[in-house]
């Protein structure tokens, strides 16, 4: 009890970011419980929160290029929003499309289209967003609950990519805001139709289907689910090369030929839990991060260390469908592959690595545990042993089926930089370098994804000193692409009959990758539910919000295992600013030192004077605190 007592102690002072600077007072405040001189405790307690961690940064010169720049894109990207916005949507923010829409896809490209708004915000964005992205998501909700996609503010039923797609927005709020109480309590609502009820399997470990919602598991897909998909996937391998009458994938669009597809899809697919489903760790950790509660923590390293048995159970590869029994290939007549958004349709590879990367991470921040982390790298590595070299190419095996592997094209940067970025092992950036070409990745040209990401190569050699550059050319071309969306806007004259339900996406002019990756020193978020695993995050105690205060820039630009180094500028050459920077998106790291000076705490005060540039090197303990949304002490002060 007397340990528990202690122990209890040091991580107050942990969560409230003081420091004990001197070794005495911590003995004092031990051997005063100790011997239950509760007054000597509590007054050295008293003496050791009155020592806040402050660091002053007061040498003034010129601002860089790279903090005008950063400073140039988040005061632009507020009005550029609000043009988007204006053009797209009525005056309660409702889009302007159209009066009916069928099928179980796109509520998701419609919380799409504003994902980010949330995250511009939590980074310094615009004081108006936190309101306006809150309000853009209501209104989405309510769209789509009356075409019918959602019902009890979620997804009636879709699979686990759509939802990642539509649910990082939403996990951006509680960045933004944890305390905003809609928000808080959808969260943990969402987080209960996954961790009870048909959804989910507590005996197997299991998720009971790869189409789940608010509806529970769609075990029977009907054509008017499928509606307006079919068109789409005629370009797409067929699921299945014995479907009954059906020889090429333009039977997605045969209404006659239609069927057969859709039966067998519903015999062999739909009661089978899938590598896809993973994701769903997000929500979950999304809940807990709100309340702490250790069952939603149970849960994620649950269905995790159930899909890592899995891939032991089937030789090192992993098994794209487990039946209702928790046995591989249970509803596949025994083959490992097969499954829902598998090994062979309809994208493969990058299914399976994306959410073993999503669900491992998961599992690794809930637990600090890096033993997680061999989810990911199992397939990573698998996918490199049947790799082949051709034309001095290395090529991976996108599909597999009854002939083997097959559709061999060059791996994907993404997964094995966002491994080895959050083990920071050697043998991870010697499997980064065994799967793709470094050197050339750091010379890639800039190019805008559907999410803010996939471009990690110049910000990798910008880190290892080789590309120094990077921070404004960067800059630049996000601000470029921001410029190219307005233009398109500004010409759009689609007839709202005619636009597809990408339309609005497309055109969203926040583009936010350079942003995360110079302010928080990580890759931005795996696009299809990905949570944001960084180094620092930032907060404006003096307007108690989230984000970067007025005027301040921040660069970082050296990343090692343990310890970051980041430059802050006061743009302002009148007004002094204050930041408390954050170890880790959700206070999981821990600051141990700032310029060989001891910190012991996840948060540490920068004061700015006017005009001011300053570097500072943090030595960092990573994955040791509990992560969670909740505010810095300072912040939650009234």
């Amino acid at each position: 009890m007397k340990q528990t007592v202690f122990r209890k102690t040091g991580e107050l002072f942990q969560r409230e970011g003081y420091l004990c600077r001197h070794a005495l007072i911590v003995v004092q405040i031990e051997y005063a419980i100790r011997m239950k001189r509760f007054c000597l405790a509590a007054l050295a307690v008293f003496v050791c929160l009155g020592e806040p961690i402050v660091v002053k940064i007061d040498k003034a010169q010129p601002a860089p290029e790279w903090a005008l720049w950063q400073r140039h894109l988040l005061k632009e990207y507020w009005p550029a929003s609000q043009e988007f916005v204006k053009r797209y949507t009525r005056p309660d923010g409702t889009l302007i499309w159209l009066d009916k829409w069928p099928g179980m896809d796109g509520s998701d490209d419609g919380y799409e289209s504003f994902y980010n708004f949330p995250l511009y915000y939590a980074l310094g964005g615009d004081q108006r967003m936190d309101a306006w992205s809150r309000l853009l998501w209501n209104r989405v909700t309510d769209l789509f609950t009356k075409y019918g996609t959602v019902s009890k503010e979620f997804d009636s039923y879709y699979d686990w990519m759509h939802h990642g797609e539509s649910y990082v927005n939403f996990y951006f709020f509680g960045l933004a805001n944890p305390y905003e109480p809609q928000m808080r309590k959808r969260a943990l609502d969402f987080a209960a139709m996954y961790t009870t009820g048909a959804n989910w399997d507590p005996v197997h470990k299991r998720i009971t289907s790869p189409i789940t919602g608010s509806k529970g598991p769609r075990f029977v897909n009907t054509a008017e689910d499928w509606e307006t998909h079919r068109d789409v996937l005629k370009d797409y391998p067929l699921p299945f090369n014995d479907i009954p009458n059906v020889t090429h994938s333009k039977a997605w669009v045969d209404d006659k030929l239609f069927p057969n597809i859709l039966d067998t899809m519903n015999k062999r697919m739909m009661r089978a839990d899938v590598p896809l489903n993973l994701a769903a760790t997000s929500l979950i950790a999304n809940a807990y991060m709100y309340t702490g509660d250790a069952r939603y923590k149970t849960w994620i390293t649950d269905y995790v260390s159930a899909w890592m048995d899995r891939v032991k159970q089937n030789g090192g590869v992993i098994p794209d469908n487990i039946g209702p029994n928790g046995n591989i290939g249970e509803t596949m007549d025994g083959k490992w592959y097969g499954g829902y958004y598998g090994w062979r349709w309809p994208h493969g590879l990058f299914n399976q690595l994306e959410a073993t990367m999503i669900g491992g991470s998961n599992a690794y921040l809930m637990t600090g545990d890096a033993k997680y982390l061999e989810l990911p790298r199992s397939q990573q590595a698998y996918s490199a042993g049947v790799s082949k070299i051709e034309g001095g190419r290395t090529l991976v095996p996108n599909r597999h089926a009854e002939q083997g592997w097959y559709d061999w094209r060059p791996a994907v940067p993404q997964y094995p930089v966002n491994l080895w970025y959050m083990s920071f092992a050697d043998n991870d950036w010697k499997l980064m370098e065994k799967l793709v070409d470094v050197p050339a990745l750091s010379a890639a040209p800039y190019h805008k994804a559907k999410g803010d990401d996939k471009n990690e190569g110049p910000w990798i050699a910008f880190l290892q000193g080789r590309n120094p550059d990077w921070p404004v050319a960067t800059l630049k071309a996000n601000y470029q692409e921001c410029l190219r969306r307005l233009q398109m806007i500004r010409t759009d004259t689609t007839p709202v009959k005619d636009m597809n339900v990408h339309h609005w996406q497309n055109r969203n002019p926040v583009v936010l990758e350079g942003l995360v990756q110079q302010m928080m020193g990580g890759p931005n978020h795996i696009y299809h539910g990905g949570l944001l695993h960084v180094r620092l995050r930032y907060f404006d105690p003096d307007r108690k919000r989230a984000g970067i205060p007025e005027d301040v820039a921040a660069l970082v630009d050296r990343v090692t295992e343990d310890s970051v180094r980041v430059t802050l500028v006061n743009t302002s050459a009148t007004a002094k600013r204050r930041t408390i920077l954050q170890a880790g998106a959700f206070g999981e790291h821990s600051f141990v030192s700032v310029d060989g000076k001891a910190v012991g705490s996840k948060h540490l005060t920068v004061e700015l004077a006017p005009g001011s540039v300053g570097t500072l090197t943090l030595a960092m303990k990573r994955f040791v605190n509990a992560p969670t949304y909740e505010w810095p002490a300072e912040m939650r002060k009234r």
